[in-house]
C-alpha cells in the first residue's frame, strides 16, 4: 500500500507540473500570437487579479508593452501594489516597472520604498539583492539618505551577492546626491577587500566611477585584487586593468625594461617567450609590478577581444618589450573573429606594429587580403604588411610583394591605390628592394586604368627624388610614354619630372624637346597638364638664361667682342607659350603666366624659387597620426577625431612617478592594514577547513558525534550500559568535578584518558536514557 501511495502522490505532483508548464506554453502564445494588446480594464484586471498566475501574465504584457515604448504609465498604481508580493517572479517584473517609471511618478514610487526596505531583510539573499538594486535605481534625489542607509545594510551583508549589489549600488546613489560621497568611500574601501572576487570586481568599477584619484585606497588591497583578477567577469577584469595601469604608473618608478623598445630581439628561440616573461628580463623591476604583470598572462587567453587588447594595453603602458611579445600572438588571433571585431583588432594591431613590427614578422600570412574582407580591414592589412615589410626575411618580402602586387592590378580603385602606396612605402623603407619596387611601377604606368597610372607615377615621383642623380634613365624612359600616359594627372606627373631634371647636362637634355612636343596639342591639354607645362616652359627658359650669362662673362674674361646671333629656339617656345596661354580660357593659367614672366625678369629671384632643391617626400604609415593613443580607445579607432586630444572624455595614462617619490611600499602589505570587512575573519579560512582542524584538535574517542570512535562499542557493551541507566545522575556529577578538575590543573595524558572515558560512558548513557523515554 506505500508504495501505490507513493506512486499515486508522484502522478499527482507531475499532473500538476504539466498543467503549470501547458499554463505557461499558452500564455507564451497567446503573447505571441494576439496581434492587438488587451485593453485596459483587462490590463488591470489582470493586475488586480488575487491569482499569482494572472498577475504574472499581465506584469509580463506590461513590461512587453513598455520595451516597445507603449503608454505603461497608466497601469502604475496597479503595477506598484504588487510590490509586496512573496512571489519573487512578480517582484522582479515590478521592479523592473518601477526603475523604469519611477521618475515620471515620484510621489507614488516614494509609497513603495517602506514595502522594498523590508525586502532588505528578507531572508533569501536573492530578495534582498534585488532590493538593493532597486532602491539605488529609482533616480529620486529625496531617497538618496534612505539608499545609502541601505548601502550601509548591504556592506556588511553575509551573502557576497548582496555585497555586490551594494558595490553596484555605490555609483548611482553618488549621482543621486554628490555630498554623500565621504560615506560612500568609507563603504567602497571596505569592499574593495572583501574576500570574494565577484564583489571586489564590482567595487573597482564603482572605484573608478566615483573617487579614480584615491589611490590611496588600493594599496593595501593591492595583492589581493591582483591575485583575484583571474577570475572575475570580463568586465570587471576590465576595470581592473585600467585600475592597475594607473596604479602601475603612479606607484611604480619606471625601470629600464618597461621602457618602449627601440631595438628589436635578434634571438627567438623556444624558452625566451617563457622564461624571460616571466622573469621579467630585469632584476631591477618592483616585484609588485611584476606579480601584476604575470598575473595577467592568463587573461591574453580570455573569450572577450576586449579584455585581450586591455592585456596588451596594460604591457604596452607599463611592461617590458618580452611581455609586449606575449600579447602579439593573441592580437593576431582576433582577427579569427567577426568582421567588426577584426576591424578594431586590426587598429590596435596596427598601433603595437608600430612599436614591434619585428614580432609580428611571423604572423605575415594572417594579414594577407581575403575576398570577404571589408574595405577598412584590407586597408589595414595592407598597412601591416607595408610596416612589417623592412624587417621581414626574403621570403617575406617576396610574398608580400606578390601579394601588392596582385591587388595593384584588380579592378577595385581603392584597393589599387592602397596597394600602390604601400609597393612605395615598402620602397622607401627599404633601399635595397626599391628597384624592385621601381620596375614593378613603371609597368603600370601604360595601364588603361587612369589610377592605376596616376597613382604609380606618384609613388614613383618620391622614388625617384630620393636619388635625382641615379634615375636620369628613368626620367628618359618615363618621357617616351608621355603619349601613352592618358589620365591628366599621370601626364602632369610625367611633365613635372621632366621639369625637375631641365638643368642636367647643358644643352644636352630631353627637356626642350619634351616641350616643343607639348606645345603642339597645347590647346586640348587638361588643367593639370597646361600648368605644369608652363612650369616647364619657365625651367627651360631660366636654365637658358643662366647659361647665356655664365657664357657672357666668360666672354667678359676674354675679351671676346660679342656675337650677334639670332633668336635661340627656346627663347622663341617661352614666347610661343606666353602666346598661348595668353588667350587661354583659365583665369589660373594667366595669372600664372604673368608671374613667371615678371620673375624670370630677376634671374637671380627666380633661380631662388624655380629651381631649389626639393626634399624627397616621405610616405608614413596612414596610422602614424594614431600614434600615442591608448590601446581599446574609441579615438585610436577613430584617428583622433576630437583633434590632437582625441575625443571628447579621452583620458591618457599618467606620467610615470619619479624615482624616489613613489610611495612606501610597505603600504601594499596584506597584514598592514588589517581586515577590509566585517566577514574578512571569518572568511579568511573556508568552513571546510575549519571543520577540519575542529576534528583534528578533538580526540578520537570523540570522532562519531556520540561520545565513541565509530565501530569501537558492540552490541554487548551497549546492552551493558542499558542496565545501568541508573547510575547516570551520579556518573554525571562526577564528570562535572573532574571537569573543573581539568580545567584548574594540569594533569599527565594518562589520567585525562582516564577522565574522558568516563565522561563518554556517561554521555552515552544519558542519551540513551533520552531514547528510551521517548
Amino acid at each position: 500500500m506505500e508504495s501505490i501511495a507513493r506512486i499515486s502522490g508522484l502522478m499527482e505532483t507531475a499532473r500538476e507540473l504539466t498543467l503549470d508548464a501547458a499554463q505557461a506554453t499558452r500564455n507564451m502564445s497567446n503573447m505571441r500570437t494576439s496581434a492587438r494588446p488587451l485593453d485596459r480594464n483587462q490590463m488591470r484586471k489582470l493586475l488586480d487579479s488575487r491569482n499569482d498566475r494572472e498577475i504574472l501574465d499581465g506584469l509580463r504584457r506590461v513590461i512587453s508593452m513598455m520595451y516597445r515604448n507603449h503608454k505603461t504609465l497608466p497601469f502604475f498604481s496597479s503595477v506598484v501594489k504588487n510590490v509586496a508580493s512573496p512571489n519573487i517572479e512578480i517582484k522582479k517584473l515590478v521592479y523592473i516597472y518601477l526603475i523604469h517609471h519611477a521618475e515620471h511618478e515620484p510621489d507614488l514610487a516614494l509609497l513603495s520604498i517602506n514595502t522594498i526596505q523590508k525586502s532588505l531583510s528578507d531572508t533569501n539573499p536573492q530578495v534582498r539583492a534585488l532590493a538593493l538594486k532597486t532602491m539605488s535605481g529609482i533616480r529620486v534625489p529625496v531617497i538618496s539618505q534612505i539608499v545609502s542607509l541601505a548601502i550601509k545594510k548591504g556592506v556588511v551583508d553575509m551573502s557576497p551577492y548582496v555585497r555586490k549589489a551594494a558595490a553596484l549600488a555605490i555609483p548611482k546613489c553618488y549621482r543621486l546626491d554628490p555630498s554623500q560621497s565621504p560615506q560612500l568611500i568609507e563603504y567602497l574601501s571596505a569592499l574593495l577587500g572583501d574576500k570574494q572576487y565577484y564583489v571586489a570586481g564590482a567595487a573597482v568599477s564603482s572605484f573608478l566611477e566615483i573617487c579614480p584619484e584615491r589611490i590611496d585606497l588600493i594599496h593595501k588591497h593591492y595583492r589581493a585584487l591582483v591575485r583575484k583578477i583571474v577570475d572575475m567577469d570580463e568586465w570587471s577584469q576590465l576595470a581592473m586593468l585600467r585600475l592597475m595601469t594607473c596604479y602601475a604608473r603612479k606607484c611604480f618608478p619606471r625601470s629600464q625594461g618597461s621602457k618602449s623598445p627601440t631595438q628589436d630581439n635578434s634571438t627567438d628561440d623556444f624558452y625566451s617567450e617563457s622564461t624571460g616573461a616571466a622573469s621579467g628580463r630585469g632584476s631591477s623591476m618592483n616585484p609588485d609590478l611584476l606579480l601584476l604583470l604575470n598575473a595577467l598572462r592568463p587573461l591574453l587567453q580570455s573569450r572577450n577581444s576586449a579584455v585581450v587588447v586591455a592585456v596588451a594595453r596594460c604591457y604596452v603602458a607599463v611592461g617590458t618589450p618580452e611581455y609586449v611579445k606575449l600579447a602579439v600572438g593573441p592580437l593576431v588571433a582576433l582577427l579569427r573573429g567577426a568582421q567588426d571585431i577584426q576591424q578594431i583588432a586590426l587598429y590596435n594591431i596596427v598601433s603595437v606594429c608600430l612599436l614591434r613590427p619585428t614580432d609580428f614578422v611571423k604572423y605575415a600570412s594572417h594579414f594577407l587580403v581575403k575576398s570577404t574582407d571589408t574595405a577598412p580591414v584590407w586597408e589595414l592589412k595592407l598597412e601591416v604588411l607595408a610596416i612589417i615589410f623592412p624587417h621581414s626575411p626574403i621570403h617575406v618580402k617576396s610574398l608580400i610583394l606578390k601579394e601588392l602586387e596582385h591587388f595593384s592590378q584588380g579592378s577595385n580603385k581603392a584597393l589599387v591605390r592602397e596597394a600602390v602606396r604601400a609597393i612605395g612605402r615598402c620602397a622607401q623603407s627599404d633601399v635595397t628592394t626599391a628597384p624592385r619596387c621601381l620596375k614593378l611601377l613603371l609597368g603600370q604606368i601604360t595601364s588603361l586604368d587612369g589610377t592605376l597610372a596616376a597613382e604609380s607615377l606618384t609613388v614613383i615621383r618620391h622614388l625617384i627624388q630620393q636619388d635625382a642623380e641615379g634615375h636620369v634613365g628613368t626620367v628618359v624612359r618615363l618621357a617616351k610614354n608621355l603619349d601613352s600616359a592618358t589620365d591628366p594627372q599621370a601626364r602632369a606627373t610625367i611633365i613635372w619630372l621632366v621639369g625637375e631634371f631641365s638643368g642636367l647636362n647643358g644643352e644636352d637634355n630631353i627637356a626642350p624637346d619634351v616641350l616643343r612636343i607639348l606645345l603642339k596639342d597645347f590647346v586640348s591639354e587638361s588643367e593639370a597638364a597646361k600648368r605644369q607645362i608652363l612650369l616647364l616652359a619657365a625651367k627651360v627658359y631660366l636654365h637658358h638664361i643662366n647659361r647665356q650669362s655664365e657664357a657672357e662673362k666668360e666672354r667678359a674674361a676674354e675679351e671676346d667682342p660679342p656675337q650677334e646671333l639670332d633668336k635661340h629656339p627656346i627663347e622663341r617656345l617661352w614666347d610661343y607659350v606666353v602666346l598661348l596661354v595668353r588667350y587661354d580660357t583659365s583665369y589660373d593659367l594667366r595669372d600664372r603666366a604673368r608671374m613667371y614672366r615678371s620673375l624670370l625678369g630677376v634671374p637671380q629671384l627666380a633661380t631662388l624659387m624655380l629651381l631649389a632643391p626639393k626634399p624627397a617626400p616621405q610616405a608614413p604609415s596612414p596610422s602614424e597620426s594614431r600614434k600615442g593613443f591608448l590601446l581599446g580607445s574609441s579615438t585610436l579607432v577613430l584617428a583622433g577625431g576630437g583633434g590632437i586630444h582625441g575625443l571628447s572624455g579621452y583620458e591618457t595614462l599618467p606620467d610615470w612617478v619619479e624615482a624616489g617619490k613613489e610611495p612606501d611600499p610597505r603600504l601594499r602589505d596584506e597584514n598592514g592594514g588589517g581586515p577590509s570587512s566585517r566577514h574578512d575573519g571569518d572568511k579568511a579560512t573556508p568552513a571546510t577547513e575549519r571543520l577540519d582542524d575542529a576534528a583534528r584538535a578533538t580526540p578520537p574517542q570523540r570522532a562519531n558525534g556520540l561520545g565513541e570512535k565509530v565501530g569501537a562499542k558492540t552490541l554487548d557493551d551497549w546492552l551493558a550500559e542499558e542496565e545501568d541507566n541508573g547510575e547516570t545522575e551520579e556518573d554525571e556529577t562526577e564528570e562535572e568535578t573532574d571537569d573543573e578538575e581539568e580545567e584548574g590543573e594540569e594533569s599527565d595524558e594518562d589520567e585525562e584518558d582516564e577522565e574522558e572515558e568516563e565522561e563518554e560512558e556517561s554521555d552515552d548513557d544519558g542519551e540513551n536514557d533520552r531514547l528510551v523515554k521517548q
